[in-house]
C-alpha cells in the first residue's frame, strides 16, 4: 500500500548516522511490543520482521531503514522536543506500516520482499492477514497509551492510505488514467502515512498547531516524491535492488505516476506505448524491453524525475516555513535526500 510495497527503499543516501542510536531504540521497541501479540501470529510477524526463519530460529535478516520512525523522531525535535517523547509514536506508526505491507504483499502476489519470500508465501493467505490486522490493532494501542490525540491522526491517515489503495486496484481494470488521478492517488497511498509521521512527531514534541501542519506538508511532498522514485524502481530497477524481476511494474499492466505521463504525452511514443499496454495478453520480454522504451520516449521518466526535484524542493520550503531547531534540520534534511534518491 505504500511505495516500499513494490521495491527496496531507496539506497543512495544514508541515513543520518547520528540517528542510528535512534533507529535502535526503535526496533528494540519494536521486539518487546511483539511479544504482546497472540502466539498463533508471532512467528509470522517475527518473521516479517526478518527476525527469524520460516523454522522459527533467530536470524538477522535485512530490513527497512525505518524512515517513517526517523521522521517521527527528527520532527519532535524540530519543535524542540525530545526524541524519547516521540519513541512510542515512532514504533506505532512502524507498526502501522508494516500492517500495510503484509496485507499488500497478498493483494499484489508479491512473492518477494527485501530479498525474501513474503509471509503469505511461507505461512499462508490467512494467516499473513491476521499478522498485518494483529499489527493494527497493537499500533493503535500503543499510540491510545501514548497520546489519545495522536490516534485519529493516525487513522485518518489509514483510511486515506486504504482509499489510495482501493484507487490504484480499479487503475488495473483501465485501459488509461490520468496524471492528476495518479497523484491523487499517490497523496492517498504512500503519502498519507509520511504525512502521518511528521505530524505525530511534531504533535508528541510540543509543537504549535502551524508546526504540526507544515512539517505535515513536508512529509506529504516527501511522500508523492517516495512513490515516484519507487514507480521509476518499478520499471528500470536491478533486480539486484529492487528484489523483483526487470519491468515488474509493466508486466502487471501498472498504472504508476511514469506510465499515467507517457499515456497522456501528445507524442507517437505515447501512442504506440497505450495501444502496446492495451493488448489483452502477457507481454514478452522483447515487449516489455519495448514498453519501457517507448515510456521514456514519450517523456515519462523525464517527467517523473523533474517531479522528484520540484516535491523535494517543496518539502524543504515546508520545512523552513516551520522554523525548525538547526541540528533536527539538517537531519530531515538528510532523510529527505534518501526519500528522494533518484540513482535510477
Amino acid at each position: 500500500m505504500t511505495a516500499e510495497t513494490t521495491t527496496a527503499s531507496p539506497t543512495s543516501a544514508r541515513v543520518p548516522p547520528q540517528r542510528d542510536h535512534f533507529r535502535e531504540l526503535v526496533v528494540t521497541e519494536l521486539r518487546d511490543a511483539i511479544t504482546r501479540l497472540p502466539e498463533s501470529v508471532r512467528d509470522c510477524v517475527s518473521y516479517h520482521f526478518g527476525w527469524q526463519n520460516e523454522a522459527g530460529e533467530p536470524i538477522s535478516a535485512p530490513s527497512g531503514k525505518a524512515i517513517r520512525p526517523l521522521l517521527v523522531g527528527s520532527c519532535a525535535r524540530a519543535v524542540g522536543g525530545r526524541e524519547t517523547a516521540a519513541l512510542q509514536a515512532a514504533v506505532a506508526v512502524e507498526l502501522a506500516h508494516n500492517f500495510t505491507l503484509l496485507h499488500d504483499d497478498v493483494m499484489d502476489r508479491d512473492s518477494t520482499r527485501r530479498h525474501r519470500p513474503t509471509v503469505w508465501t511461507v505461512f499462508g493467505d490467512s494467516a499473513a492477514i491476521l499478522a498485518g490486522d494483529a499489527l493494527l490493532m497493537l499500533a493503535t494501542e500503543i499510540l491510545a497509551a501514548e497520546s489519545s490525540a495522536a490516534v485519529p491522526k493516525l487513522s485518518t491517515a489509514l483510511l486515506r492510505l486504504c482509499d489510495g489503495q482501493a484507487r490504484d486496484v480499479a487503475f488495473e481494470g483501465r485501459e488509461t488514467v490520468s496524471v492528476a488521478e495518479c497523484f491523487a492517488m499517490a497523496e492517498c497511498k504512500t503519502a498519507a502515512l509520511l504525512n502521518c509521521a511528521c505530524e505525530l512527531g511534531a504533535l508528541v514534541g510540543g509543537g504549535t498547531t502551524e508546526q504540526v501542519r507544515l512539517l505535515g506538508s513536508f512529509g506529504t511532498q516527501l511522500g508523492i516524491a517516495f512513490q515516484l522514485v519507487d514507480d521509476l524502481l518499478g520499471i528500470w530497477g536491478s533486480p539486484e535492488r529492487t528484489g523483483k524481476p526487470v519491468y515488474s511494474d509493466l508486466a502487471t499492466r501498472k498504472k504508476s505516476l511514469p506510465v499515467a505521463a507517457a499515456m497522456n504525452a501528445d507524442n507517437a511514443a505515447a501512442r504506440e506505448f497505450t495501444e502496446l499496454y492495451a493488448r489483452p495478453t502477457a507481454l514478452s520480454t522483447a515487449q516489455l524491453s519495448t514498453a519501457a522504451e517507448l515510456v521514456e520516449r514519450a517523456g515519462g521518466r523525464a517527467w517523473a524525475l523533474e517531479q522528484i526535484a520540484q516535491r523535494h524542493r517543496a518539502a524543504l520550503d515546508y520545512l523552513a516555513a516551520a522554523n525548525p531547531e538547526p541540528r533536527a534540520a539538517q537531519d530531515l534534511h538528510r532523510l529527505a535526500e534518501l526519500i528522494t534518491a533518484r540513482d535510477h
